[in-house]
């Protein structure tokens, strides 16, 4: 299998997709689209991460474009305004960024700074124009993030996304305390904790403004949307363990759920990795499934109102984008550099990473 790769240049290239890792379910059933803002997009998260100081120049030269972060959010919340994909695109890069420093914070022993720093991103999340100057780039850049992203729909849905944030921060600290003590959380802890990790309910979120829209409780909560929102973010989180296993093994790494199969399960890696895999296809084809009940749920909200008529497509954009998730990860995984670990000087330290700017200081 082969991945198109449009990361780097205008003509696409061909990368092979590991057989281990290839999902011909996705590749049959998921057909990949970009938003076409994209090329535009791609430029101006460049020129915002340099911007902010989030990357150091020669970082963002020779890194930026390859790490497809751009990418992966285009090929997600495809019909979102051209405004909404670039803030959106450009709290992904952030989002990177800060799990990077997290990671050298916990690799370098800055247990202070990560408190320190744990600490001003709750602030900037409740207040972030107060901190728009902050002297941490980490910082600033969330505070412009969610002001941007705040400026597009009700406080209600902003009171929400900062709600689900604000548990995201405390779940890093929570794996801050498990690497640095070495805990291997069982795999229910494992699920429960990743799913914060991976900001399951925050990209949930924003297919809100990407539809341009704030959903009502009563669809946001119906069963049949909440399992295809949960489905496409369980894909996207373990499916990305599938494809850091082994890299994860040999850093000692304690959260991936092949590893807390391995250490509480008592499963052979090979084991784990059946595990794991089962896991993800399960979620491809559980969607497929919920997937029709979404569908149903849309035509029932067409009930000839204006307001009815409204809701009902922006269900029908919400769940097609659900849908995006699935190829947009899965291709993102073989194409970006964050995943070529062989191809690093050092195995232990992205090349794309600069320690000192991370935090050291």
């Amino acid at each position: 299998m082969h991945a198109l790769s449009h990361g780097t240049t205008s003509t696409p290239t061909t990368i092979a997709v590991p057989p281990a890792l290839s999902l011909p379910a996705i590749e049959a059933a998921f057909p990949r689209r970009l938003h076409p803002y994209w090329p535009k997009l791609q430029g101006k998260t460049r020129a915002w991460l340099l911007e902010k100081r989030l990357m150091p120049a020669d970082k963002v030269a020779e890194y930026a474009d390859g790490l497809c972060y751009t990418d992966l959010m285009a090929g997600y919340y495809i019909g979102a305004p051209d405004e909404v994909l670039q803030a959106i695109a450009d709290y992904s890069a952030w989002f990177f960024v800060w799990d990077d420093r997290h990671d050298r914070d916990i690799v370098h022993g800055r247990h202070a700074a990560w408190l320190r720093l744990k600490d001003r991103l709750h602030g900037a999340l409740d207040s972030p124009i107060g901190h728009l100057d902050h002297e941490d780039p980490v910082v600033a850049g969330l505070a412009d993030s969610v002001r941007r992203l705040y400026a597009f729909l009700p406080s209600t849905w902003n009171a929400r996304f900062a709600r689900h944030f604000h548990r995201v921060i405390e779940a890093y600290d929570r794996e801050f305390h498990n690497r640095t003590e070495g805990i291997v959380p069982t795999v229910e802890e494992y699920l429960e904790l990743r799913r914060l990790t991976f900001a399951h309910w925050i990209w949930t979120d924003l297919l809100e403004p990407s539809a341009g829209t704030e959903l009502p409780d009563g669809v946001r909560k119906n069963p049949a949307y909440r399992r295809a929102a949960l489905l496409s973010q369980e894909f996207a989180a373990w499916y990305n363990d599938l494809c850091s296993l082994p890299k994860e093994l040999a850093g000692s790494e304690v959260h991936n759920l092949g590893i807390s199969l391995i250490a509480h399960e008592k499963l052979t890696l090979e084991e784990a990795i059946v595990e794991v895999r089962r896991r993800v296809e399960e979620c491809i084809s559980e969607f497929l499934d919920v997937e029709k009940d979404v569908l149903r749920l849309a035509d029932s909200l067409d009930d000839g109102t204006v307001g009815g008529k409204e809701t009902s497509a922006a269900v029908r954009v919400c769940v097609g984008n659900m849908r995006n998730w699935f190829s947009s990860v899965y291709w993102f995984h073989h194409e970006s550099g964050r995943y070529r670990v062989d191809s690093w000087d050092d195995r232990s330290t992205p090349p794309y990473v600069d320690n000192e700017a991370a935090g050291e200081s």
